[in-house]
């Protein structure tokens, strides 16, 4: 059995073609297609944050109103760079979302992509300490992050607040019980998957990672995610861990996927550089008829590691089609596959 969500990178554009075309439009349908999501059955919404982009960005006021709308589906991001973030200010916007939602946020954070801007991050007013990187200084946020979920007091209480304050340090509020424990770490590369495993994340593996070993994407992922394992295991963490990939996946039911998709038939991993010093590998899209569909995913390796799986959705095609695509997938190949 496995989990079943969508991810949705939130593009809109001006363009007539476009469902989407503009910030508006994106926002409303995300939580419309949440809300036919969960009535399809799927088990997760989750949202890719990007800055200076057209696509979408704070996702705390999104997380909250699907969370309003919905009862039972999952809710998480993938991922919110933390090169941006205010690891204070995000621990209360986190938890007032979780509240509202029921305890139903899954939060993947990273230390961030290749971004529309240089430097994106210094126009948020952060810099990395001296002798460290952008990176270093993503994690530094992710760490802090990490500590105040934990809900221990740690601020010293005026001797005279306006309100009567409970005794001793005092903590940020709201505090969202168990959502320590619902934090993913979007991993790159082997080193920090393993690095989140020491620090009790659960690990999102995307269709992009560094390319360690020249061997084909989907191998690269599924040693990536077995290194996790093993790193959990060897921390000594009480309960078992998560882990999520996400993929391009289209079941060609119809010509109207035949016609957006019917092109990625045959496609194949590609190699490129995130930043001149990192050679990366992209995984494949999938695209073909269900029965077909089924003998390639056997032959996913990561997937097979995986307990989750997060199908990328083309939101500017329009609620209906995504929720299309969506139900293919749980209808027509996931039952085949022993995923439902």
């Amino acid at each position: 059995m496995k989990k079943i969500g969508f991810l949705s990178f939130g593009h809109w554009t001006p363009s007539p073609q476009s469902r989407t075309r503009s910030a508006a439009d994106t926002l409303l349908q995300s939580i419309q297609l949440a809300v036919a999501a969960e009535q399809l059955r799927a088990d997760g919404a989750y949202f890719r944050v990007h800055h200076f982009a057209r696509q979408l960005a704070s996702p705390f006021p999104l997380l909250a109103a699907v969370g309003a709308k919905t009862s039972r589906i999952e809710i998480g991001t993938a991922v919110i760079d933390m090169r941006y973030e205010n690891p204070l200010y995000m621990v209360e916007d986190a938890g007032s979302a979780d509240l509202i939602a029921g305890g139903r946020l899954q939060l993947g954070i990273s230390r961030g992509s290749p971004e529309q801007v240089i430097d994106g991050w210094r126009y948020f007013g952060y810099r990395p300490a001296e002798g460290q990187s952008d990176a270093d200084m993503g994690r530094r946020h992710a760490e802090v992050f990490l500590d105040l979920l934990r809900g221990e007091g740690f601020a010293e209480p005026n001797p005279q607040p306006m309100f009567p304050n409970p005794p001793g340090l005092l903590r940020l509020e709201p505090h969202a019980p168990g959502l320590r424990e619902r934090i993913w770490w979007g991993a790159g590369s082997n080193a920090t998957a393993v690095w989140a495993a020491q620090l009790g994340m659960n690990l999102q593996s995307s269709t992009l990672k560094n390319d360690e070993t020249g061997e084909a994407f989907h191998v690269q992922q599924a040693a990536q995610i077995r290194a996790y394992r093993a790193a959990w295991k060897e921390a000594g963490h009480s309960r078992e861990p998560r882990v999520s990939v996400s993929r391009s996946i289209f079941a060609l039911m119809d010509e109207r996927d035949r016609a957006y998709f019917g092109g990625e038939r045959g496609s194949e991993d590609q190699i490129g550089f995130i930043d001149p010093r990192t050679r990366a590998i992209f995984g494949r899209s999938y695209a073909a008829e269900p029965d077909v569909l089924i003998e390639q995913l056997r032959q996913d390796e990561a997937i097979t590691e995986a307990d989750t799986l997060l199908l990328t959705i083309p939101n500017q095609l329009g609620v209906d089609y995504c929720a299309h695509a969506i139900e293919a997938i749980l209808m027509h190949v996931a039952p085949a596959l022993g995923w439902r």
